[in-house]
């Protein structure tokens, strides 16, 4: 947390605040967390996207006309806690000012979050953003690509959580998708049937958390709020996650919780059986 869905929702959120002001201070005590950030000063926040889990703001010089490439980007990873809020508080990292606006506060109870301001596409020290694979609801996923790799992958989950076959999924929308799909998070080599199956139910899943300003899990410090404390509400359409020792919403059998590659992992046993290795679906 926070995964694609509510990094989208905050980009939508806070890109009216940002888009067209100019940077006028960048306030943290963590220059090895929050990278280069005084480069920003000075700039004009042209647009605010998503690649991923990240937040990518384009900067360009205050006096720079429209149209004008940007220059810069301003990188925001929330981590597992990160999130901006409009008024400060005691887990505030980094403050954000800008010229004739309201400053943004970026809070983060478990300082896992990170910026840096960087040339366009200089990824080098952010690796998992430098080969991430395509965003999930783009174009550019498209279904023979995942079909051909989905055939060779190892333990589907892990697979999906390295954001190299697709962008943003994480542990919430990947035991999601896999319950929709009815695969085992830990199947292996998947065949073309599961792995179109996995396709359009990362699709649909993706989408609705979106839709639904993305999940908020209890009522903790640290848990994901848009930027004006309001709840995203996926939470109630969830059949798996955070639901172990609940039936199952398709067959009734209680949903089970391990672990797997360090991750909670939930599934139904029923309707998502994992097959035998070299076995068809």
């Amino acid at each position: 947390m926070p995964e694609l869905p509510e990094v989208e929702t905050t980009r939508r959120k806070i890109e009216p605040l940002l888009r067209g002001r100019i940077i006028t201070r960048v306030e943290h005590d963590a220059p090895h967390r929050y990278r280069d950030t005084h480069l920003a000063v000075g700039r004009r926040v042209q647009g605010l996207s998503r690649r991923g889990k990240y937040l990518l703001l384009q900067l360009t010089a205050a006096d720079a006309a429209e149209d004008t490439p940007h220059d810069l980007e301003f990188i925001v990873h929330l981590g597992m806690t990160g999130g901006f809020r409009l008024e400060g508080g005691k887990h505030t990292r980094v403050t954000l000012s800008t010229e004739g606006g309201e400053p943004l506060f970026f809070n983060d109870p478990r300082r896992f979050g990170k910026m840096a301001v960087v040339r366009p596409g200089e990824y080098a020290g952010m690796p998992t953003l430098a080969a991430m694979g395509p965003e999930p609801l783009s174009d550019d996923f498209e279904e023979t690509g995942f079909v051909r790799q989905a055939g060779h992958c190892g333990a589907v989950k892990p697979w999906l959580l390295s954001q190299k076959p697709v962008s943003g999924v994480g542990n919430i929308y990947a035991d999601e998708s896999l319950w929709l799909a009815r695969l085992h998070p830990a199947q292996t080599c998947l065949t073309p049937a599961e792995a179109a199956r996995l396709y359009a139910a990362i699709r649909e899943v993706m989408a609705a958390a979106v839709e639904a300003g993305g999940s908020s899990l209890g009522s903790g410090v640290g848990n994901y709020r848009q930027h004006d404390g309001l709840s995203g509400l996926f939470q109630h359409q969830h059949h798996v996650y955070g639901r172990a020792g609940q039936p199952c919403e398709r067959c009734g059998t209680g949903i089970v919780k391990t672990v797997l590659a360090q991750r909670g992992t939930h599934h139904c046993p029923q309707c998502q059986p994992l097959r035998p290795a070299g076995e068809g679906a």
